[in-house]
């Protein structure tokens, strides 16, 4: 078989596998694992492709996920999480900094790796990145380390949640203060039941909102001119609960959609885990790695251990 060959039947599997994550009884985890795989043993034949269509789907999944919450839940979870998630970024981003000048790791690179922990992951990273004036580089390993640390969030969450008895809604505060991505929060909490999804995607996203503010007190540290507004799909998930409070009549079309858009976050999964590449990996490097694993550790262990203790 030729090169041309080859590579067509790489392109035919992959696009088999991500129609196949389209079917209810794959589970988020077994996409994440599935993208991962194939590409680590075949290459990724849509590179580009992938990352946008993961990006832009992630983003119509969680508005689509806001279908299925009340409005008042998102109130309710926002108000109750307002200040242990500012007491969380702050802890977080200080413990961040100490850990990276202990470990040796560049001032960008620990900052971006700290605020992606505390706040949002890879869209934290994204806009801080240009506010501190971040190289491409330093932007790409803090990326690559938050990313790798993701997929690991999302297959020992769950079971971890059953080994410590969490109920769904502990489970769901965890995973959102704990797991640096939406996308990781919203596929661990679905995976853990539908109390669990409601709750993990409202006090992530509620956590996500202070990207703009933390970017601003940053610019102004910086003195940059990069500004940071509230990303337009938050905006969608809390509109989308809105309809779903306000017209209880459609409450099937509410449904489909919510069903929908939770395995479309599943096909999303399979894409996110096609990104988490050989080079990747090796653009990561032990320091940076080291710093977001301690960082990682420290912050879901001392959440899960205040909410055991029930302190939150």
């Amino acid at each position: 078989m030729n090169q041309g060959q080859t590579q067509n039947l790489n392109k035919a599997a992959f696009v088999g596998l991500f129609i196949l994550t389209a079917l209810p009884v794959i589970s988020s985890p077994l996409a994440l694992v599935a993208g991962f795989s194939f590409c680590f043993l075949f290459g990724n034949p849509f590179p580009e492709l992938t990352a946008k269509a993961s990006s832009s789907l992630l983003k119509l999944s969680v508005v689509g996920l806001g279908f299925g919450i009340h409005i008042g839940e998102v109130i309710e979870v926002g108000k109750s999480s307002l200040l242990l998630t500012l007491v969380s970024i702050v802890l977080t981003v200080a413990l961040g900094e100490m850990l990276g000048r202990i470990l040796k790791v560049p001032s960008n690179t620990r900052s971006l790796v700290s605020f992606g922990t505390a706040i949002c992951g890879g869209s934290a990273i994204a806009a801080m990145a240009p506010v501190i004036k971040a190289r491409d580089e330093e932007a790409a390993v803090s990326l690559a380390t938050v990313f790798a640390l993701n997929a690991v969030a999302l297959i020992l969450f769950p079971p971890l949640g059953h080994l410590f008895e969490l109920d769904q809604h502990q489970f769901g505060l965890w995973a959102a203060l704990a797991i640096h991505d939406t996308s990781s929060v919203v596929g661990a909490s679905a995976a853990y039941g539908a109390v669990a999804l409601a709750v993990g995607t409202t006090a992530k996203l509620t956590r996500a909102l202070w990207i703009a503010p933390c970017t601003l007190v940053a610019s102004a540290f910086c003195k940059s001119e990069q500004r940071v507004g509230i990303p337009l799909f938050i905006i969608g998930f809390i509109a989308a609960a809105v309809i779903n409070s306000w017209v209880p009549s459609l409450a099937l079309v509410w449904g489909g959609i919510y069903a929908c858009s939770k395995q479309v976050l599943v096909m999303t999964l399979f894409l996110i885990g096609a990104g988490l590449t050989r080079q990747v990996l090796k653009q990561v490097g032990v320091r940076p790695l080291l710093l977001g694993v301690l960082l990682w550790v420290i912050v879901s262990v001392t959440v899960l251990v205040l909410i055991l203790q029930s302190y939150i």
